[in-house]
């Protein structure tokens, strides 16, 4: 059984045969699914490289919430919960909005200079925190400094991923992007263990922090080669993306779930430990323990995803989540916290490890691959500058009110759910269909 891509491109059958594959015109532009590698030693090894990308870029965005908290008992105790969320929005906007203009840039070859200036600029912005002490110095330093040099590499390392796999570039991107995750539980534990030594503080643990985030990411240059061939000088965004119906409503979803989904990663660690009980070091460790089940939520959807498809997984993954996070009113107690970041975190992790797989699910022209990923995040960037310093201003500390913030979350993610589950159904109308 056969049909025509939407396009008229790309022809896919039943993925489920034996027989199915993706074609690609190599006339105009496209490159055969054969000609993937789909495994061996090099392919692993872009994901290896990938994987330390995210885990110095998504990891450090990731495991904010402990600056946050940090920051709201020290350095910045003067500023609101809001104002402090602005650090890590603006962090997070940048690294993945320029993306939109980073991936085109992978496109056209530049794949090397983008990595030696993320690399170098990245940690250069560890060691301006640790020498800041008023809020604009973190806005120079966290936000912009770092969120620029992330977007040098976030972006680019997904892409490459996608460039050497065919049938198990789900899988693939998932273990890469669980660098994201696995580098939020090592900063989360290791700001932890040293902040508060009287001997390091604060400033010799941001250097500590950049250091390491120096030689892991040396290891990402090393292993990256770039293997599609750069493409002729092509325009910076790419118009389908948002003329496709299922493109864009898919991007909507995005943007909706970026917007909610964080909300707890931000401010769980407050909440458990103004409402449900928790001692200082057990709020802490809350980021820790989300993100690292997010871990989890980014491979095991996707080797789910290599079977039934990207679409099929993400949409109940989202569904899942915006009742996790209405469920979240109800939490008074630390177990019931541990028993939500857990489920939270794994259900949220679909939003990062799967979008990238949709995305190619839904460009005919690897070519193309690293534009339509940027705009993806593009739109995930938007939901992420503003998401967490609204959930900030619904917050308020003084009289430990969050359930505002609560209903925000839950809200955006139901939305996002919707969007997801409208665009699976504009590309198959069939339910059990491959998507």
């Amino acid at each position: 059984m056969s049909e025509e891509g939407h396009r008229g491109e790309l022809i896919y059958t039943d993925r489920s045969s034996k027989e199915s594959k993706e074609t690609w015109d190599v006339e105009n532009d496209r490159i055969p699914a054969d000609e993937v590698p789909d495994g061996g030693l090099m392919a692993w090894l872009q994901v290896v490289g990938a994987f330390f990308f995210l885990f110095n870029t998504s990891g450090i965005i990731n495991s904010f919430g402990i600056f946050q908290t940090y920051y709201e008992g020290s350095i910045l105790e003067d500023k609101s919960a809001s104002s402090i969320s602005w650090i890590g929005s603006i962090q997070a906007f940048l690294v993945l909005f320029v993306g939109a203009l980073t991936g085109p840039l992978f496109d056209m070859g530049y794949f090397r200079v983008m990595t030696v200036i993320g690399t170098v600029f990245i940690t250069f912005a560890m060691m301006m925190v640790s020498i800041s002490t008023k809020y604009w110095h973190f806005i120079l330093a966290q936000s912009l400094c770092f969120g620029f040099a992330g977007a040098c590499l976030f972006v680019p390392g997904i892409a490459i991923v996608s460039t050497y796999f065919s049938k198990n570039r789900v899988l693939a991107i998932g273990i890469a992007t669980s660098g994201s995750s696995i580098g939020a539980v090592v900063y989360t534990v290791l700001f932890r263990k040293i902040v508060n030594k009287p001997e390091i503080g604060f400033g010799w643990t941001a250097r500590i922090l950049g250091f390491f985030m120096l030689g892991t990411l040396l290891i990402s240059n090393v292993t990256l080669r770039p293997r599609v061939p750069a493409s002729h000088r092509r325009s910076l965004f790419v118009v389908g993306a948002v003329k496709e119906p299922a493109s864009l409503i898919f991007l909507f979803g995005i943007l909706l779930g970026y917007m909610g989904a964080y909300i707890p990663y931000y401010h769980a660690t407050a909440y458990a430990m103004r409402k449900a009980g928790a001692s200082e070091p057990l709020g802490y460790y809350l980021v820790a323990i989300i993100n690292g089940a997010s871990a989890f939520g980014r491979i095991i959807p996707s080797i789910l995803a290599d079977r039934i498809g990207p679409f099929n997984t993400l949409a109940p993954m989202a569904i899942a989540s915006a009742i996790l996070a209405f469920c979240w009113l109800g939490i008074k107690n630390v177990p019931g916290m541990c028993v939500f970041t857990i489920l939270y975190g794994f259900f949220t992790g679909a939003y990062v490890s799967l979008p990238p797989s949709c995305v190619a699910s839904l460009t005919n022209n690897l070519h193309e691959m690293g534009a339509r990923v940027g705009i993806c995040f593009l739109f995930a960037g938007v939901g992420m500058l503003v998401g967490n310093p609204i959930a900030g201003a619904l917050v308020d500390l003084d009289t430990d009110s969050f359930w505002k913030a609560q209903v925000c979350c839950g809200a955006l993610v139901t939305g996002s759910a919707a969007c997801l589950t409208l665009s699976k159904f504009i590309l198959n109308r069939h339910l059990m269909a491959k998507v």
